[in-house]
């Protein structure tokens, strides 16, 4: 039937009338877009025939239609049929008439890019690869056939360059001659063709290309236009290859930067172009363009400011004249002199110092001192273009200082933070010139820096307020101001009034919240959301504090109120600026109640209407806990029993937001107006809290139950509150309390409840302490309770105790060391909860009233079961914590005597030593002497274990006592026992915390000989040293950064697989590969990790990425991990070092994605092999987000491979989705 329906359509399609023609070509497209279309071999053949004559109609509607027909022809016909269309479309390319061969240009074009098979492809680029090379090379061909050839080259190659390798070589060698010809259009088309060319070449064709184009540029006989399209042929290599051309920049960069500063001063596109290149040299070959780096930045310095037509004075004479001019279009270009391009070498340079100050951190301080002078001086560029590139660039310096010091609280005077603020006057100045500039895109890029400024530096304005505020009021007020300025002042406004000290605005109040009030009532809705958003910024400033103060805040009051509640009531807008207006109406009540109590009665009813409203009722509830939490004790009595009701609803909810949201309201709420609030409402919050009492939700869980116990610790809750407590909320919290995830803020509020419970009316003390210790029985249904959930409900009980009383604490350690007495050889929860529960009350308590209690702990020690063992060393450490006079002594005397038990005692020291460092509690100096004697004895032990506590107990008696143990600790670093060194680094592990601590300027100048043992023969003291770096990095960066650039190589170099550390274990049945260098190259690639975060400024990421986290993709499992992490966040803070080696990096990912375990592999294994390919994905998918449409081959063929693969794509949609 389709092929009787499609004969009639080709008769018509062959007819005369031309509308006819077009009608059954249409109707052609739309029989062939069919899912079941099938065609019989001669219908094929006439069919395709009459395709490729249609296109040469003379309607051009038709033929367009007819192009459109290819698409789904292609592959519907037989691989024969679709050779001979190629065919046939290359002769008329080459041969046929003139006016033919646009279309068979684009025909051609969509056959092969329409091809369905990779072997389909490689038939059709046989045939046709020899005539399009025949079209480029052939004598006398026409310039237009020799630029459709090369736009079709250029289009197969990005598809297929990988498949014609057999080609590349007879390709290269008739695309090079072309850049030499005469035809501009045809040099073009050249260079796109090779650079597509270029991505798939092996290195030895990818050296000839570039040696040719090489020699090109040396020839002193070469034209100039020639050498141009020669420099642009060398930054399009390079921005194909990536890193593959960094062997080659020791040929080019001189020659470019020769050529920069020798080309005659009317040869800007020489300049220009070789900028150009040089761009893409710092942003993919960022390796091997560092020896270059300082001679780069001073040409693009120079180029910055080149302005030969133009001198300094003439710009400030004719500066207003310019501004005038701007104002209309014509007149401005009427100015410009046509013949002066020098803009575009600036605007090059400037785009070419962006792509060094992205691509080199390290280079930081030098580009402050440097280039920040210089671009502050250029913004005063009269060309308007290149002023945005010069904002865009200095944006650029701002936002790599906020990612390189992110994390750092102090700086000295070499951080770029300290040397930006040293510039911030001068910025001022220079960017106030640029806000009385006419031009609208001045000014908004003018204050896109300013907000940099104020993002990556809080708190630097505060003494030019009052120079910034005419720019702030003139771009909110102007006639002439487009929304987009508006939104760009009022952002900034926000962020300099949120991030600087109120006092500082109060003398430019006036000037500053008339127009921001006024921008409140502007038509479009993205000016009104931030001017509200400012607003409420404004009212934090206008009373910082509620004492008497000396500003008159009085004035603004009314103004903002009536702004925000005309926007606060209007129903008709966008949901943006109903939550500002919420927000905002919210901080006003709080700050200004008193001063508005007379509109309290209108303006809080339509709050709770507004949480009537499922779109906006998250904003209210919490601009109600706002209220709530005003120190002005405002009369809410008009609304409260309603918003409780409301709340009380919403912790039904499914939105959890809107439930976490509701219980800090209600939390709060409760605390100031619990005495306007019925003991029945209590009840019922209580009855909904229960449910969201359990361990899938930890967060809400430890919000219901600080809830529960605020309403317990009210005086005003009945007897009833507690009854409806103990009924409803208890039996979730004892359900809670057997949990393995409690920990933290969850496990702090239980204990709160616990002790605001048996402080309550009619609860036994005994009932509530017998329910807690049975949670530790083990059940039926859940078995034998997790280790984590002893430790808590031992937590537990100790608080229970202490808010009953002495007596009744008393009473229950008695019970507890009975349990103890009873049996000590039984293995039961029973045995070990009593020992956790002796140590957290001793921790609390002092408990040497009790006769012999740390006697009958350390009978525990005899215990065989090692839980029993290590709770008891737990609990002997705390006790001793509670009366450190009377039991320490016993403990050090132990230590000494009883060498079985030397382990488990060391545990109870450290939990002494742990807890002093952190109670900056003093030992006594003969206590002291004694621990550090005998800690330093233990620190050659064989035990691992053993070693370990040694070193963690001398790091923390380090923090007490830094004078005495950092020496001894330094000492030990040159002992000959491998064990001794490893431990004394540790040590300085454990002492270098995050809190500010006296060892920090001991410890600052010693530092070194501690990390340097980096390089010591055995791997144990390596992997210390590593771990110790890593500590430094994350907690305190300024101790170790003047080390790096000696540290760095030697970390690096524990990041490779060392053979001498593997050996081959002998089973007898079978041989076992052990890798002793593993736990050290794990340790150095974490280091690395924890090094990008707090000293990026050290770093040049792309010497690291090749080779050694290129290897470490392909490492181990365990490598792998923080591989990928330190992958994924390189792609977030340095993407073009990433780009710039994307190619080597695909290999080892496409290997882990595609990995499979073997057949009888355990389920541990298969699960270890899915987090690992998930990994992959997630660095894939940050990788993805950086690569851009240019991005390399290999790249682009492993994103095709993970759409192809259902159970890929499923994993990677996923991720990306997070």
């Amino acid at each position: 039937m389709a092929n009787l329906t499609l004969t009639g359509i080709l008769e018509k399609m062959t007819g005369k009338d031309k509308d006819y023609r077009y009608m059954a070509t249409s109707d052609l497209l739309n029989e062939l877009n069919k899912e079941g279309f099938k065609l019989d071999v001669d219908l094929e053949a006439k069919l395709s025939n009459i395709v490729i004559q249609q296109l040469d109609d003379a309607a051009g509607d038709v033929s367009g239609l007819a192009v459109k027909c290819l698409v789904p022809l292609v592959k519907k016909i037989r691989e024969q049929q679709v050779l001979e269309m190629t065919n046939k479309l290359c002769d008329k390319l080459l041969d046929g008439k003139e006016q033919h061969r646009d279309i068979a240009s684009i025909a051609l074009k969509t056959i092969v890019g329409e091809v369905p098979s990779p072997s389909i492809a490689q038939s059709v680029l046989v045939s046709i690869s020899p005539k399009l090379i025949r079209g480029i090379t052939a004598l006398g061909m026409s310039t237009e056939i020799k630029c459709e050839c090369l736009d079709i080259i250029c289009d197969v190659l990005q598809k297929y360059g990988n498949v014609m390798a057999s080609d590349h070589e007879v390709l290269l060698g008739a695309l090079l001659p072309q850049l030499s010809l005469n035809q501009a259009s045809v040099r073009k088309k050249a260079v796109s063709s090779i650079a597509s060319l270029s991505s798939s070449l092996s290195d030895d064709l990818l050296a000839k290309a570039t040696v040719e184009v090489v020699r090109l540029l040396k020839s002193k006989a070469t034209k100039s236009e020639i050498t141009r399209t020669n420099i642009q042929m060398i930054g399009a290599l390079s921005r194909a290859v990536g890193y593959r051309f960094g062997p080659h920049l020791g040929d080019t960069v001189p020659i470019l930067i020769g050529y920069c500063n020798n080309a005659s001063e009317n040869d800007e596109e020489l300049r220009e172009y070789s900028l150009q290149a040089l761009e893409s040299f710092l942003l993919r070959c960022p390796r091997d363009i560092s020896s270059y780096c300082d001679q780069i930045l001073r040409l693009t310095l120079e180029f910055l400011s080149y302005d030969p037509n133009f001198t300094d004075n003439m710009e400030e004479d004719t500066d207003e004249e310019s501004c005038v001019e701007e104002e209309d279009d014509e007149s401005a270009n009427e100015y410009t002199d046509d013949e002066d391009v020098s803009w575009k070498v600036r605007r090059a340079s400037a785009k070419c110092l962006a792509a060094l100050i992205v691509s080199r951190p390290e280079m930081l301080s030098r580009l402050y001192e440097e280039a920040c002078p210089k671009l502050i001086d250029r913004f005063k560029e009269r060309e308007e273009n290149v002023k945005m590139d010069v904002f865009s660039t200095f944006i650029e310096l701002l936002r790599q200082t906020g990612n390189v010091t992110k994390g750092q609280t102090d700086f000295d005077q070499s951080s770029p933070k300290y040397l930006l603020k040293q510039e911030v006057p001068k910025i001022i100045r220079s960017v106030n010139r640029q806000l009385r500039e006419k031009s609208i895109k001045t000014k908004v890029g003018a204050f896109s820096v300013l907000k940099e400024v104020v993002i990556v530096l809080p708190d630097c304005l505060a003494d030019h307020i009052g120079s910034l505020t005419p720019g702030i009021e003139k771009a909110l007020c102007d006639k002439s101001s487009t929304s987009n300025l508006k939104i760009e002042a009022l952002v900034f406004t926000r962020l300099v009034l949120a991030s600087h000290a109120p006092s500082v605005f109060h003398p430019y109040i006036k000037a500053i919240s008339a127009p921001v009030i006024s921008a409140v009532g502007e038509r479009y809705y993205k000016v009104t959301a931030e001017a509200l958003r400012v607003c409420g910024e404004l009212v934090r400033v206008l009373r910082p504090n509620f004492e008497a103060y000396g500003f008159d805040f009085k004035p603004y009051v009314h103004p903002i109120y009536s702004a925000i509640m005309s926007r606060l009531t209007n129903q008709d807008q966008d949901q943006e600026v109903k939550e500002c207006a919420i927000s905002c109406m919210g901080l006003v009540v709080f700050t200004f109640g008193d001063h508005v109590g007379g509109e309290l009665p209108e303006c809080l009813p339509v709050l709770v209407d507004r949480m009537g409203n499922e779109i906006t009722r998250l904003t209210a509830v919490k601009a109600f806990a706002v209220i709530a939490t005003s120190p002005l004790h405002l009369d809410l009595s008009c609304v409260l029993e309603h918003v409780i009701s409301e709340l009380t609803a919403f912790l039904r909810k499914a939105n959890r937001a809107l439930r976490q949201a509701t219980l800090g309201t209600l939390n709060t709420l409760i605390v100031g107006y619990g005495d306007k609030i019925a003991s029945a409402a209590y009840e019922v919050i209580v009855v909904e809290l229960s449910t969201l009492i359990s361990d899938s939700d930890l967060h809400m869980a430890a919000l219901a139950l600080e809830l529960c116990s605020t309403l317990m610790a009210d005086k005003r809750s009945g007897p009833n509150v507690g009854l409806t407590v103990r009924n409803k909320v208890l039996p979730q919290a004892l359900t809670l309390i057997r949990s393995s995830l409690l920990q933290g803020q969850a496990l702090l509020a239980l204990q709160n409840f616990f002790s605001s419970l048996v402080s309550s009316t009619n609860t036994s003390f005994d009932v509530l302490l017998d329910s807690l210790l049975s949670t530790a029985k083990p059940s039926a249904k859940s078995g034998a309770v997790a280790k984590q959930a002893l430790f808590s409900i031992a937590q537990c009980v100790a608080v229970l105790c202490l808010a009953a009383g002495d007596k009744n604490c008393l009473s229950t350690v008695n019970m507890l060391t009975d349990i103890l007495k009873a049996d000590s050889s039984t293995n039961s929860a029973k045995q070990h909860l009593a020992l956790l529960c002796l140590g957290e009350i001793g921790r609390r308590k002092d408990l040497s009233s009790q006769d012999h209690i740390e006697n009958i702990v350390i009978d525990s020690f005899q215990s065989p079961f090692e839980e029993i063992k290590s709770a008891a060393s737990y609990a002997l450490g705390n006790i001793a914590v509670g009366n450190l006079s009377k039991y320490l002594p016993f403990i050090l005397d132990k230590i000494d005597n009883q060498q079985k038990k030397q382990y488990l005692l060391l545990h109870s020291l450290k939990e002494v030593i742990v807890r002093q460092s952190v109670d900056k509690a003093e030992f006594d100096d003969s206590s002291v002497e004694k621990i550090i004697n005998l800690l330093f004895n233990h620190c050659e032990s064989d035990e691992e274990g053993v070693r370990n506590v040694v070193a963690e107990c001398l790091g923390k008696i380090a923090l007490i006592e830094p004078g005495k143990l950092v020496p001894e600790l330094k000492e030990r670093t040159l002992y000959p026992a491998a064990f001794t060194r490893a431990t004394a680094v540790i040590a300085v592990k454990y002492s270098i915390v995050e809190r500010q601590e006296k060892i920090d300027e001991i410890l600052y100048p010693e530092i070194s000989s501690f990390l340097m043992l980096i390089k010591d023969t055995d791997r144990h003291v390596r992997r210390a040293a590593v771990l110790a770096l890593s500590t430094a990095a994350h907690n305190k960066p300024n101790l170790i950064k003047g080390l790096l650039p000696e540290l760095l190589p030697l970390l690096y170099d524990q990041t490779v697989i060392k053979q001498e550390l593997i050996r081959t274990v002998d089973l007898g049945p079978f041989k076992h590969t052990v890798d002793d260098g593993l736990e050290l190259r794990k340790a150095a690639f974490e280091c690395v990790d924890t090094l990008l975060d707090s000293c990026l400024d050290q770093m040049n990421p792309s010497s690291f990425i090749v080779p050694y986290l290129s290897s470490g993709l392909d490492d181990h499992y365990d490598v792998k991990m923080p591989c990928h992490l330190i992958l994924s966040k390189l792609a977030e803070k340095c993407p073009s070092a990433v780009l710039a080696v994307l190619d080597s990096l695909v290999d080892p990912l496409q290997k882990t994605i595609n990995f499979r375990p073997k057949q009888d592999a355990v389920k541990q294994e298969v699960d270890r092999n899915e987090d690992m390919i998930r990994s992959a994905l997630r660095v894939i998918a940050s990788l993805n987000r950086i690569s851009g449409d240019d991005c390399s081959h290999k790249f682009k063929y492993l994103m095709n491979e993970i759409a192809k693969s259902p159970t890929l794509w499923e994993k990677y949609s996923s991720i990306r989705n997070e």
